[in-house]
């Protein structure tokens, strides 16, 4: 038996007719190619094969795809593109936050998501009071980060570059607009 389930991958609209008990992650790699997002343990343990759903991170080999009808899905591969990557992405290169690159795609998609959450005051299991919103520490983004497994060991790196990530995040947000010249406001 097979279900109709339509959602956009990176901006792009698809309808399928699925299997009810195909995975999110089993869709978008075998019947999608989307390969960024990989299948490490297919038990949620590694992180992986995190995607930003409605922008919230989720890891895909947990989620049934026919839940997600109607869903925007974000990869990698929608967060930027060749000459225009995404911060997340740039910070990830410039400070050497990969080695083999297995688990790039998810840590990526996972930062974006933990930023979000932070921007948005959602408390972690380290925010020493949750009545109050987090603040942009390494322990908060340790905590954020600590589903996704890199093998490689490049944990401060990663680290490294979500803080950069992040901080130019916040400085965009309270950095006023530049006013176009000529424009009466």
């Amino acid at each position: 038996m097979k279900i109709p389930v339509q959602f956009t991958v990176n901006g792009e609209q698809h309808t399928l007719d699925l299997d009810p008990r195909a995975s999110v992650l089993d869709t978008l790699r075998d019947r999608l190619g989307v390969t960024s997002v990989k299948k490490g343990c297919d038990h949620g343990q590694c992180g992986a094969c995190t995607v930003l759903a409605g922008g919230r991170r989720v890891l895909a080999c947990l989620c049934l795809a026919a839940s997600y009808d109607g869903a925007d899905i974000v990869t990698s591969e929608g967060l930027g593109s060749v000459g225009n990557l995404h911060p997340m992405q740039q910070a990830f290169l410039d400070h050497d936050g990969f080695q083999c690159g297995y688990c790039t795609p998810g840590q990526i998609c996972s930062a974006v998501g933990a930023l979000q959450e932070l921007a948005e005051g959602m408390p972690s299991h380290v925010t020493p009071d949750v009545r109050e919103a987090p603040e942009f520490t390494d322990a908060e983004l340790r905590e954020r980060l600590s589903g996704n497994l890199c093998r490689c060991g490049a944990y401060v790196n990663i680290v490294a570059a979500v803080r950069e990530a992040g901080q130019a995040e916040q400085a965009q947000v309270v950095r006023p607009l530049p006013v176009a010249s000529g424009v009466n406001v």
